[in-house]
């Protein structure tokens, strides 16, 4: 796993990693939330991208955003317009407690898959035990939702599908951090503005919407929440902490998000999750919360990927 930031003190970045917490178990539920409602997934991308870019708008122009293009379009390919549209695709089809499990189980699994193959920073044999917990957790929800699928949601596989997808490009998002040394402030508001600039259009002009139907509170909700609270504070966060901790370890610090996600989605949202579920929070949680608690014995290389 991925050394940190030697200038940035430990404590700064478990902080920072508390916060992505919080951000990510409201994302999950208010995420579902929308997903349930008359906005389509394209919709609340749109929110999310116009209300991210008018608060950094100012940012970008005044603190001169330092990454070239490539890596501009990059991060906001990774970290914001498709990672958006691929989670909010899957909440449309599939419950919060799927998506704490398989994104913020994910998320990890995929770090250290994508560190091994792309910088050559093969885990430690511990490490590779604490992810196989957290695969196997993932493993029993996919499984129940391609052998068992409800009757009343015969899609969800489809939902658990496109959060495995976002989980994976989340992680993308979190190594070009480290990779390139991203400052947080380049990174948040550099996909703010690219992903506005690119999406929006594509969005008035062609994309379905429905948002012309939508109640004002679940407008207000969406934008708020999507366009500062997940596009603004939780991809801050993560930059930060991913930057003093190290990319495994703050990927694996969202150990909770899954337990916290489905309890809060039983008074929140009336997901009452079943057996399985709870197999698949217990083994995501002790999984990703052993991993995180594993320091780093050997350094990560330093050459970059060509």
């Amino acid at each position: 796993m991925s050394q940190a930031h030697p200038e940035r003190p430990r404590w700064k970045g478990f902080l920072a990693a508390g916060t992505v917490i919080i951000c990510w178990t409201g994302f999950n539920i208010v995420s579902r939330l929308g997903g349930k409602s008359v906005l389509t997934p394209f919709d609340i991308a749109a929110l999310r991208f116009a209300v991210s870019a008018v608060f950094m708008l100012p940012v970008f122009i005044v603190v001169k955003n330092a990454l070239p293009l490539f890596r501009l379009i990059a991060i906001a390919s990774a970290g914001g317009m498709f990672y958006a549209l691929l989670a909010y695709g899957g909440f449309v089809y599939a419950p919060a407690a799927h998506a704490g499990i398989i994104i913020n189980g994910g998320v990890p699994l995929a770090t250290a898959g994508l560190a091994w193959l792309w910088l050559k920073d093969r885990p430690s044999p511990r490490a590779l035990w604490a992810l196989g917990i957290a695969a196997t957790g993932v493993l029993v929800i996919g499984i129940k939702s391609l052998g068992a699928p409800h009757a009343d949601n015969p899609l969800e596989w489809l939902g658990d599908l496109f959060f495995l997808g976002a989980a994976i490009l989340w992680a993308c998002y979190g190594l070009m951090v480290r990779l390139w040394h991203i400052r947080p402030i380049d990174a948040v508001s550099g996909i703010a503005m690219v992903s506005a600039g690119v999406y929006l259009p594509i969005y008035v002009l062609f994309l379905p919407k429905a948002i012309l139907h939508a109640p004002t509170s679940d407008i207000l909700l969406q934008g708020f929440y999507q366009g500062i609270v997940a596009a603004l504070v939780a991809a801050f966060s993560y930059a930060y902490a991913t930057l003093s901790l190290g990319s495994g370890v703050a990927s694996l610090t969202l150990a909770i998000v899954p337990a916290t996600s489905a309890m809060l989605a039983v008074p929140l949202l009336g997901e009452a999750f079943g057996g399985i579920t709870v197999v698949g929070v217990v083994l995501v949680t002790a999984g990703a919360t052993f991993g995180a608690l594993i320091k780093k014995t050997a350094p990560t290389p330093k050459s970059q990927p060509h």
